[in-house]
């Protein structure tokens, strides 16, 4: 099991800024649609990994977090801020 988790105790810190920035889009974006998206980018996910990962239980690879770059439209950086 991965012993590397942030102060907070979540696996990653960018669930929460997805989800932020999900849920600020117009229209705002369902999970199951980010899921879709991100599988036309060839990256398969599906609603409930999603929620695995905003909720912070589910690690992200670095080509996952670089597919929701820019299927959100943003950058890196605004992924990976505390």
């Amino acid at each position: 099991m991965y012993k590397n988790r942030a102060s907070s105790g979540r696996n990653n810190i960018s669930g929460s800024n997805i989800a932020r920035i999900r849920k600020e889009l117009c229209p705002k974006v369902s999970q199951k649609l980010l899921a879709d998206k991100m599988q036309l980018e060839g990256i398969e996910l599906d609603k409930n990994a999603i929620q695995r990962i905003e909720s912070g239980a589910r690690f992200i690879t670095d080509i996952e977090l670089k597919t929701f770059a820019k299927v959100l439209d943003v950058s890196y950086e605004e992924l990976l801020e505390e």
